[in-house]
């Protein structure tokens, strides 16, 4: 249905944009959109109810012309703003160009896209994948092969150590790792020779790497999906100290909380340490399609020889042009440092809620989370939907807590207003 009426001045990428009036294309409401989801699609999601159909820099508008401001994007999909114009430009331009050849051939986008990535990051190799849980997926095949063919780790009998409370994705060997029901009650038998252990926890892991057998330890430097845990100052050069001295690899994923998220470039730049392994995904395509990759140096990548790993759509010349372009703008646009400015303005804003109401509030750069007391029958879930009642996006993680993760170009006065919007709700 068309926005009837809507034409506001925002400011967006650093300018002031004016939004005119449109149409949406199908004209079903909010109701009819939820309704035809719930006949045809699978229930595998439980989304916050709203139907949305258009977004331009922290801002979103529903079927029925309403506008939120985004504090999820995407689970940091969408650091850039939704359709940067950047993004979009050298996206609209490659898909009229060519879109996809396999690795079956060469294309003159790719060699671009890991020339410019691994001078970025400071790593030899980028392989291309396409969605996040691929990247975790490749990672730990590429610790195992390095642990056969370089550590020397008997055939078929390498382990890789996880994190509790991880979350890397829905895949078999995610769900392997996980610790939390919702994940993998249902879908055993496991992946073997997949051990967890306590988050934040350098004795532990200390203990568990002295076993030869272990090839890698993945972790994220924060864990975002289990209510943005941050561990303790220390913990990640710990981490690289103890995987040095056991031959372990220390695979970072990144796919969430890099590129920007937490203030800056990869969340493990905040303790200035340099993973063997880095998985990336989300807003290495700003929002636009899947994109992934894993860096690593030749010791570690070139174990993996031809016919050995691959994707049919990893490293299409889409998405290479849009990975690209999409690293360019939280680079030349500033987005890790204006993550760090804007995220002492959420943590003040945040730290100044009703602590009997909001007895937690963590997180870094822009990427927080509170814990939150229920109030006689408001939980945390109906608190979602009475933000989005007053114009603010925003989920859950688990029962009690609610993540709060804008768009990287958001200004001190979007996040004022939003906090506004906050603070009405809550009291």
């Amino acid at each position: 249905m068309a926005l009837r009426g809507l034409t506001s001045r925002v400011q967006l990428f650093g300018r002031i944009t004016t939004l005119g009036s449109y149409r949406y294309s199908s004209n079903l409401s909010s109701q009819e959109i939820f309704d035809r989801e719930s006949k045809y699609g699978a229930h595998n999601y439980a989304p916050l109810p709203v139907a949305l159909c258009k977004g331009e820099g922290v801002y979103v508008w529903d079927v029925e012309g309403r506008r939120y401001i985004d504090f999820l994007s995407g689970y940091s999909a969408v650091n850039q703003g939704h359709c940067h114009p950047r993004i979009i430009k050298v996206m609209r331009e490659q898909l009229e160009r060519l879109t996809l050849t396999s690795r079956a051939f060469y294309n003159d986008a790719l060699g671009e896209f890991v020339e410019y990535a691994t001078s970025l990051f400071g790593y030899d190799k980028l392989l291309p994948m396409n969605t996040g849980v691929e990247a975790a997926e490749t990672a730990v095949k590429l610790a195992r092969r390095w642990g056969y063919d370089v550590k020397g780790i008997p055939r078929y009998q390498a382990k890789v150590l996880f994190a509790e409370g991880n979350f890397h994705g829905r895949s078999l060997m995610a769900v392997s790792a996980s610790t939390d029901p919702e994940s993998y009650s249902g879908y055993g038998p496991f992946i073997p020779n997949i051990l967890t252990i306590p988050y934040d926890d350098l004795p532990a892991l200390e203990k568990a790497c002295s076993d030869p057998h272990v090839a890698g330890y993945i972790v994220e430097p924060i864990q975002g999906e289990n209510g943005v845990v941050v561990p303790t100052d220390g913990y990640l050069k710990g981490v690289r100290e103890i995987c040095s001295r056991n031959n372990v690899l220390f695979i970072a994923d990144e796919v969430q909380t890099g590129l920007g998220r937490t203030g800056t470039r990869l969340a493990c730049d905040y303790e200035g340490v340099r993973p063997d392994v880095v998985a990336l995904g989300k807003a290495l395509s700003g929002g636009t399609m899947p994109i992934s990759c894993v860096l690593a140096d030749d010791e570690i990548m070139l174990t993996m020889k031809p016919g050995q790993h691959g994707s049919t759509y990893g490293g299409n010349p889409l998405a290479c042009r849009v990975a690209t372009e999409s690293l360019k703008v939280i680079e030349e646009e500033g987005l890790a440092e204006n993550a760090a400015r804007m995220g002492e303005v959420l943590r003040e804003e945040l730290s100044s809620l009703d602590p009997s109401i909001v007895t937690t509030v963590r997180g870094r750069g822009l990427f927080y989370a509170i814990v939150f007391k229920p109030q006689g029958e408001l939980t945390a879930w109906q608190l979602c939907l009475r933000l989005r009642d007053n114009g603010l996006l925003a989920k859950t993680t688990h029962d009690d807590i609610i993540r709060f993760a804008p768009p990287l170009v958001i200004t001190e006065e979007q996040i004022r207003e939003a906090m506004d919007i906050v603070k009405r709700t809550i009291s």
